[in-house]
Order: structure tokens, then C-alpha cells, then sequence
């Protein structure tokens, strides 16, 4: 099963921010035993690189690197063991790099125009980002007409509360979000509590299967 395929099977993709790497293990145990052994770490901290590698190396967790915005990102990424790199954008030189690694990469898309330069550039998969603000699920059913071979992960003011929203679309591949790891639990070291809203949020997806 490639990664993209093992993304939409999980249906939801945790993304994380790591202070420290010293909270990656325990982030990664809080994953498996809730039910969803992936994780988008993101570039946003310094900790991220260290905490991709901790993870990676433990074998049992899908991990990918998010916010990468730059092609020495990418080699960052891709030297840490990130099996998957997520983009906020669309940057030719950013796709190109992982493309050069063998790397499958979800570009930030959320025009016509974006989705159309990633279709070109070989991709057809595609980071819908930020959701919330950029239309949500009737903004990804809109482009889901011209564009009907494209799948969408969006990401960004997805909770709980409109999660089936997005789930309903056939051309959703899977959906990004932050609130079952949320980073002042995980900066505490409550995985317990981590691991409970883990469990939650794919006891909800599951529930949201057609």
C-alpha cells in the first residue's frame, strides 16, 4: 500500500507541533494505541527534524513533514525519514525536490489555477489550505468538476463539529487537523489525554463512513 493510499485509508491526518523532540515518543505511542499511527510533523519549530527522525525510526507510524516551503526543507524532511511532505503552498521547486526523492508531496492548493499547476507538474493530490477560510467543503465540491481526477487533504478550521462536511466528499482523500493533538497537551506531556482525543476523533471518522 504507497502512502497516499495508506493517508485516505486513516481518513484523518493529525498534524502536529513538537517543542521539543523529547516529546516525539511519547506523542508516537499516544498515536498507535488511540488508533491512528500518522502524524504531519511541521516545520514550524525548531524540534521538527529530531522529531521526525524519533518517529520514523520507531517504525510503526506513517510520518510526514509539514510546512516545508523550501527544496533544503525537503532534503531536511526527506533525511529524517518523512515518508510524506505537505506544502502550504504550490512551489514548483518544492515539488521537484521531493519528486527528485521518490517522495510523494500534498501542495497547498485552493484555486483553479493552484490545482491546475500541481496537475501539471504530475500531482493529483493536493493539501486544501486553509479550508476554513478559503470556502471549505463547498469550495473543494466546486473544483471537484473540472478537476474530477483530483483529491483533496484540506486542512486549517477543521474540527469536530464540521468534520462530516468534509468527509461527504467523494473527492476528499483525507482530512488534516490539529484538534486531537493539540500542542499545549502534547508540550505538558499528557499523552493520556492525547491519546483519548486521538481515540475520539477516529471512533468520529469512523462513524462518518458512508
Amino acid at each position: 500500500m504507497d502512502v497516499l493510499t495508506q493517508l485516505s485509508a486513516s481518513r484523518l491526518v493529525p498534524v502536529v507541533v513538537l517543542d521539543q523532540a523529547a516529546d516525539a515518543d511519547g506523542l508516537a505511542s499516544a498515536l498507535v494505541a488511540g488508533g491512528l499511527p500518522v502524524a504531519e510533523v511541521t516545520f514550524r519549530t525548531d524540534a521538527a527534524a529530531e522529531s521526525i527522525r524519533i518517529m520514523a525510526d520507531r517504525g510503526d507510524v506513517l510520518v510526514g513533514a509539514g510546512t516545508v516551503i523550501t527544496p533544503a526543507q525537503v532534503d531536511q524532511a526527506v533525511a529524517a525519514g518523512a515518508r510524506y511532505l505537505v506544502s502550504p503552498g504550490t512551489s514548483r521547486a518544492v515539488i521537484e525536490r521531493a519528486q527528485e526523492h521518490g517522495v510523494p508531496v500534498l501542495p497547498g492548493a485552493v484555486t483553479a489555477t493552484e490545482v491546475q499547476a500541481a496537475l501539471e507538474l504530475g500531482l493529483d493530490t493536493v493539501k486544501f489550505f486553509p479550508a476554513g477560510t478559503s470556502g471549505g467543503a463547498p469550495a473543494i465540491s466546486a473544483l471537484s468538476a473540472p478537476f474530477g481526477g483530483v483529491r483533496f487533504v484540506p486542512t486549517g478550521g477543521v474540527g469536530p463539529k464540521n468534520l462530516h462536511e468534509y468527509l461527504a466528499l467523494p473527492s476528499v482523500a483525507a482530512v488534516g487537523g490539529s484538534w486531537m493533538v493539540p500542542r499545549d497537551r502534547v508540550r505538558a506531556g499528557d499523552f493520556d489525554g492525547v491519546q483519548a482525543l486521538i481515540a475520539d476523533a477516529v471512533a468520529l471518522a469512523q462513524s462518518l463512513r458512508p
